[in-house]
């Protein structure tokens, strides 16, 4: 837990991670680690579910880039007005289907929105009118600022890596950064008591008591 921790949280690659373990006396080799971070960070979204805050109303969504295997493939994201990560979906394709599972997904985290705010692809609205025919659709410029500083959060902890293999492995770790902000930031019910410098810390012993 502490090497996975440490990998979702900090700007590390898996040789950091394997070093930094290496000076506390556990030899890990990289490989095992990478494994650790696949095998058990979906767990650790899991049950943290149960403990998570319901998000906001208005939601901020937009997609980034994200290299796979050589070939630039789409993240999409979406975080609400309080800051938190609604979720994530990694796409080969930037096209009305993936926007439609991407909302799919998001929504089935509780709240509906009643504004969401988009860049001008031509695949949102009719997504929205399909899910949210309801909700008040913004797509102003400069009006996505929020979610587009949530990127540059999310590309400065790949910047370290060699480039991801697997669409997998950017679902995987786009989910677990995600999940590490919105516990950072107090969106879950874990970690409350503690000094917010060790939330993160006291939030991955419960989980790990968890799963």
């Amino acid at each position: 837990m502490l090497a996975v921790r440490w990998y979702l949280r900090y700007a590390l690659s898996y040789r950091d991670v394997e070093e930094l373990l290496a000076e506390r006396g556990l030899e890990v080799d990289h490989v095992t680690v990478c494994r650790w971070v696949r095998r058990f960070t979906p767990l650790l979204i899991d049950a943290a579910r149960p403990c998570r805050h319901t998000p906001g109303d208005r939601w901020f969504v937009d997609e980034t880039y994200v290299k796979v295997a050589g070939r630039w493939t789409y993240l999409y994201r979406a975080v609400d007005q309080f800051g938190q990560v609604i979720d994530v979906l990694a796409s080969e394709k930037r096209d009305l289907a993936a926007a439609r599972r991407f909302f799919t997904r998001a929504l089935s985290h509780g709240r509906r929105p009643v504004e969401v705010t988009t860049d001008r692809a031509a695949s949102y609205p009719r997504v929205l009118d399909e899910q949210l025919p309801a909700a008040h659709h913004v797509d102003d410029q400069y009006a996505n600022n929020p979610i587009e500083a949530d990127h540059g959060r999310f590309k400065a902890r790949l910047r370290p890596m060699r480039g991801l293999k697997r669409l997998r492995s950017a679902q995987t770790i786009g989910s677990g950064h995600a999940s590490v902000q919105n516990i950072r930031r107090g969106h879950y019910e874990l970690g409350v008591d503690a000094d917010l410098r060790n939330r993160l810390t006291a939030a991955f012993t419960e989980l790990t008591l968890a799963i």
